[in-house]
């Protein structure tokens, strides 16, 4: 039958009616298309599948797993220098399990790692970062991660004999579960040699030979480790190599690697703002320069943009004890990323924890803007030696010197609750002064002498002179020192159990005849150090689950947002089980990241 003509106009209609609903779903799609991947250029300058905030290792490790699942990366760097933290730092990875103790005979697994972060991390109070889930999402990730770096090319090798903090507790290693960097010429890096952060130590020394060189006048094996020193740095001269170690190493080879497969790396291009559409963070908006532009994220953002240990309004609003001045860390560490999550609803958490370092403050080293200068400065090491005990401002010794630096920086802001104890002294004896190395310094040098010149060392004849001069309680430094020395010619601390544990000896003297952690402090003069609660950053950062995603105060994960290193609450809550328990977790939370935001099937 013929259409009449109100049939064909009604036909002509419905067809038009459906071109215009077409139209209008793929302008639609189109829209949320643009929206959600922010690919048009009226939106965004660029995109990437993926783009990382701040430079430091897990930023390139993030990085290379990107590249190798075939994936576009940024990272975005405020600072003109590479490296953040990282390459500042010793540069020790915390790493159970790994390839290196296994090739070494040494037995570990999941179950005595989980142990021993349960008897350590576990004790940790309030916490989040540092549930179990976390915990054990590190053991089972962290030598997955280890494996990829050094498929990628990472060349590293295990400490030996470097003990875990707490080898006497449950699942504790005495062989120490460190992993760390070779040296590296950062002259390999061409151009980009001169963008990485320089690190804390200017001679090119390898760990182990760190450890021996104190000991050069005393033993071969430290005599050994200098000479072989200078014939390192007499044969860079003349080959034109530019040796670095530690925290520099590990930076350098992680940037080469990055560098080698195609990571996009932008220098002096602070982060204002993290883009949200829809709910989801799928960029963020960079300054470089007087230019102001805005990268694409279509797998996501994170954030590894280091703590806030130089933000003075942080540290005041968080911590009720903390002080700038006393920080290691660089002008770097500022913040301003942990404030740009909260703004978006972030949750946070162990604000108030800090990375502690003790240390002795000599003139030269202190903080102007950029960190205590640690390499002048007092820390762990001296306090462990023999000779040497910590006492509180009353006079009166209160903990095990020979503990990790977070532990004894713990104990100090938790005696100075009770007692004054905010500065303490580290108390040694002429047998201390002549043997070991304080703030930098080697027995009988110019350099020891002018720590006594300009008072930081004080110096008496009689415990007695010095209990005054430290303003003491009469006659407390004196029952003190007399307690300890009766203990030491016993052989045990009493007190504190000092040298009980392996670390502590391994702290230390090794060539010590009687004991590696504990002598007498009665030879005079006798010399009073002041000692004060210092940190190399903060571990208090916002929360993210066992896939590194940022949550929010009610645990639901924000779409997009990773965060790892000390922009994050730490999984190690309010302990550091080993050496590495920083660089560690941020390389290994970074590798997770990646991972999930490549796997997930919402992308």
């Amino acid at each position: 039958m013929p259409l009449s003509a109100t049939d064909d106009a009604a036909n002509n209609f419905d067809k038009l009616s459906r071109n215009i609903l077409d139209k209008i779903v793929q302008c639609s799609y189109f829209y949320f298309y643009l929206t959600y991947n922010m690919m048009d250029s009226d939106i965004v300058d660029e995109a990437f599948d993926f783009v990382v905030v701040g430079s430091g290792a897990g930023s390139m490790c993030a990085a290379l797993w990107m590249r190798a699942m075939g994936k576009s990366v940024v990272i975005v760097e405020k600072d003109a220098l590479i490296g953040g933290t990282t390459a500042r730092s010793g540069g020790t990875m915390w790493i159970p399990c790994n390839r290196f103790l296994a090739e070494d005979g040494v037995v570990d697994s999941d179950d005595l790692a989980m142990a021993y972060l349960d008897a350590t991390v576990g004790l940790s109070e309030n916490a989040p970062a540092a549930n179990r889930e976390r915990r054990h999402t590190y053991v089972v990730e962290a030598p997955r991660m280890l494996e990829f770096l050094i498929d990628s090319g990472i060349r590293l090798h295990r400490l030996k004999n470097y003990p875990d903090y707490y080898d006497e507790r449950p699942g504790g290693l005495a062989e120490g579960r460190v992993v760390v960097a070779d040296l590296f010429d950062i002259s390999r890096l061409g151009p980009w040699a001169d963008k990485l952060r320089p690190g804390f130590l200017p001679v090119p020394a390898s760990h182990e030979e760190i450890y021996w060189l104190p000991m050069a006048m005393r033993s071969w094996r430290g005599l050994k480790a200098g000479l072989k020193l200078m014939a390192r740095m007499v044969a860079a001269r003349m080959q034109g190599a530019r040796w670095v170690t530690a925290g520099a190493a590990l930076q350098g080879r992680m940037l080469e690697a990055a560098l080698a497969n195609g990571v996009d790396i932008r220098v002096a291009s602070p982060v204002s703002s993290l883009v949200e559409k829809n709910g989801r963070i799928c960029g963020v908006v960079a300054t470089s320069g007087e230019h102001q532009f805005t990268i694409g994220a279509r797998l996501g953002v994170l954030v590894n943009a280091g703590g806030f240990a130089q933000n003075s309004h942080m540290r005041r609003r968080y911590m009720a004890d903390g002080s700038a001045r006393w920080t290691a860390a660089g002008a770097i560490d500022s913040g301003e990323m942990i404030e740009e999550m909260q703004r978006l609803g972030a949750a946070v958490a162990q604000m108030d924890g800090l990375l502690g370092s003790p240390m002795g403050i000599p003139s030269g080293a202190e903080n102007r803007g950029d960190g205590v200068d640690i390499l002048k400065a007092s820390g762990q090491p001296d306090l462990a030696k023999p000779h040497a005990i910590v006492v509180d401002g009353t006079g009166v010794r209160y903990m095990n010197e020979g503990g990790s630096y977070v532990e004894t920086c713990q104990n100090m802001r938790d005696r100075h609750r009770k007692t004054p104890a905010i500065p303490s002294w580290l108390i040694v004896d002429r047998q201390y002064m002549r043997k070991y190395m304080l703030c930098g310094t080697i027995p009988r040098t110019r350099a020891r002498r002018r720590l006594l010149a300009t008072g930081f060392v004080r110096q008496a004849p009689t415990i007695e002179a010095l209990e005054a001069k430290i303003g003491a309680e009469p006659g407390h430094l004196v029952e003190t020192i007399r307690r300890f020395n009766a203990d030491v010619r016993k052989g045990k601390d009493t007190q504190f159990g000092r040298g009980a544990r392996i670390f502590d000896r391994w702290s230390g003297d090794a060539l010590s005849r009687t004991s590696p952690a504990l002598g007498t402090i009665e030879r005079p003069p006798f010399y009073a150090i002041e000692i004060v609660p210092g940190d190399v950053g903060t571990s208090g950062g916002v929360v993210t689950d066992a896939s590194a995603r940022v949550l929010r105060d009610d645990g639901s994960p924000i779409d997009g947002l990773y965060a790892t290193g000390t922009s994050a609450a730490s999984v190690m809550g309010r302990y550091a089980p080993g050496a590495g328990s920083s660089i560690g977790p941020s390389l290994l939370w970074a590798y997770v990241a990646a991972k999930h935001a490549c796997a997930d099937p919402s992308r």
